[in-house]
């Protein structure tokens, strides 16, 4: 079958070679790749890796920093027909190895950082995994093969693919994990129908050219990764990585590199706005911006429209298990804060060709509020372990349904609000609590520029214990102002002032790591993590 004929997810990488052959592909730093060396790499990894002892392998693992090797092994990963599973390599080796063994991976492409990871002892962990480390050479590839005990493959032109293989829309591209609820990585399989559904949308509703330059700012184990990757490389536009010392001066990166489609997670807003640099007028070269992957606030997005006047900023929502993003909603100072709820912009519409359901918490169908249920062609293939899946893939009415667990409210013309986690709800003396809430209420108390709010089991109940950015408040001032706006259920407890809010490495805030500072410091076991949710 044609890779373009069957939708396939690297036949987006060949269209943007026939539009820009010697544009720039991908730009790490000073490094570059342009379109014609990438795809002539990618056919002779590819190659390297089919040839693998012990016959074709089943998935590719990729344990790099975020160079441009990388990128180039996630397409040849596709060029051979097989799922590319990203994995970072400042992860933990105990999580690499778990990875590693769930995804089924049998062969590996590595950079400096994860040859060194395999050297340092990783390697005598995983049995005979063939690696390729296209950085080596030949002495370097053997002094990698006698450190880590393992086989070492060559790319070269004897073994090259004349062109890449054929798949099907069953076919998985991406193995992506997300941490679960005890900690343990569950990985979601994207298939190559998943991703072509979500992509012909992105297609006809936004006018990305060869003249457009990506950012891509989150992980590339993350979903909104691929969705930065694949919609740059389709177009023949550059893709440009961006940085942990970007954030220092956001507007001067965009700049600097002449970025046009930005997409990260929200807290890169208030981290911007804290550093001074995010000033009206400061980003003019931006045509496209989307947030997603976590509550996206009233006066972030303003602050961030001022600053990129000339884009359309865009609240994205969507499970990793949806494949991407599922709804869509332009800002709107006007109609967008009319609709929102606790200062949140709302999710939006549902993307054609999918279903939506809101059930309430006997499971029956709810008119206008409950927790979300999705179906549709970007349902993912699953989980690997279907034990991970048990109640959250589930029948229902003759169609296969993704249970969010995240709890909604369905506005007058189909728009969604997020309302919160269903498992964020707290019981404070019987009395139900939504953090959501009482964050929302402590932005406008003294106001903060930022809240966190997490729940800490003490003795037989739960206190709030509440994390805030800005100028420090004694207690008793927040306590005064929460009062004349909240029942006395839920104002919180304690208060803490940071100079910042710890951020995962997708720059997320990091709710799990707050709610462990607060069970240290009042003495409480921090409670069971709640699983993390994606865009």
């Amino acid at each position: 079958m044609n890779s373009m004929a069957s939708g396939a997810l690297h036949a987006r990488f060949l269209r943007g070679l026939e539009k820009s052959p010697d544009g720039v592909a991908v730009r790490v730093g000073e490094d570059t790749v342009d379109y014609t060396t990438a795809h002539e790499t990618a056919l002779a990894w590819a190659g390297a890796l089919l040839a693998a002892p012990g016959g074709p392998p089943g998935a590719i693992g990729i344990l790099t920093g975020r160079g441009t090797t990388a990128y180039l092994a996630i397409l040849a990963s596709l060029y051979a027909g097989l799922p590319a599973v990203p994995m970072p390599a400042d992860f933990p080796p105990g999580k690499i190895v778990s990875m590693l063994d769930a995804a089924r991976v049998s062969a590996l492409v590595v950079d400096e950082e994860g040859a060194a990871l395999l050297a340092g002892g990783l390697g005598g962990e995983l049995g005979e995994l063939p690696v390729l480390a296209p950085h080596l050479g030949a002495a370097g590839a053997r002094e990698l093969a006698g450190a880590s005990g393992l086989p070492v493959l060559v790319a070269g032109a004897g073994t090259a693919l004349a062109e890449p293989r054929s798949v099907t829309p069953e076919d998985v591209a991406y193995i992506l994990f997300t941490s679960g609820s005890t900690g343990r990585p569950k990985g979601v399989r994207l298939t190559h129908g998943n991703t072509a559904h979500y992509f012909a949308l992105m297609d006809a509703w936004y006018d990305f050219t060869a003249d457009d330059v990506f950012s891509q700012a989150a992980g590339l184990n993350w979903d909104s990764a691929v969705s930065d990757l694949w919609c740059a490389w389709a177009a023949g536009a550059p893709l440009v990585s961006v940085p942990p010392h970007a954030y220092r001066d956001l507007p001067g990166f965009v700049e600097a590199h002449g970025i046009t489609v930005w997409f990260s997670a929200p807290s890169v807003i208030s981290l911007s706005r804290r550093t001074g640099r995010l000033v009206p007028g400061s980003m003019p070269s931006l045509r496209w911006t989307y947030f997603g992957g976590e509550a996206l606030q009233f006066d972030d997005t303003d602050a961030w429209q001022r600053a990129a006047p000339g884009s359309a900023v865009i609240n994205v929502y969507g499970p990793t298990e949806m494949t991407i993003t599922t709804h869509r909603h332009r800002w709107s100072p006007e109609e967008s804060t009319r609709l929102g709820v606790n200062g949140v912009v709302p999710l939006g519409l549902l993307h054609d060709g999918h279903g939506e359901l809101l059930l309430d918490e006997r499971g029956a169908e709810a008119e206008s509020e409950g927790e979300l249920w999705l179906s549709g062609p970007q349902l993912s293939a699953g989980y690997l372990d279907p034990e991970d899946g048990r109640g959250k893939y589930l029948e229902r009415d003759g169609a296969r349904w993704y249970r969010t667990g995240d709890r909604v409210r369905r506005l007058a013309g189909s728009e969604l609000v997020y309302l919160g986690r269903m498992d964020s709800q707290v019981q404070v003396q019987g009395y139900r609590v939504e953090l959501a809430e009482v964050e929302h209420a402590m932005r406008g108390a003294c106001p903060v520029s930022g809240a966190v709010v997490v729940g800490v089991p003490v003795a037989n109940s739960t206190e709030l214990v509440a994390f805030y950015l800005g100028e420090e408040h004694p207690p008793r001032e927040f306590h005064r102002e929460l009062a004349a706006v909240l029942p006395p259920q839920l104002i919180p407890r304690h208060y803490h002032r940071l100079d910042e809010f710890p951020l995962n490495t997708n720059k997320k805030t990091d709710r799990l790591a707050l709610t462990a500072l607060a069970a240290e410091r009042h003495g409480a076991p921090a409670p069971a993590p709640v699983p993390a949710h994606a865009a």
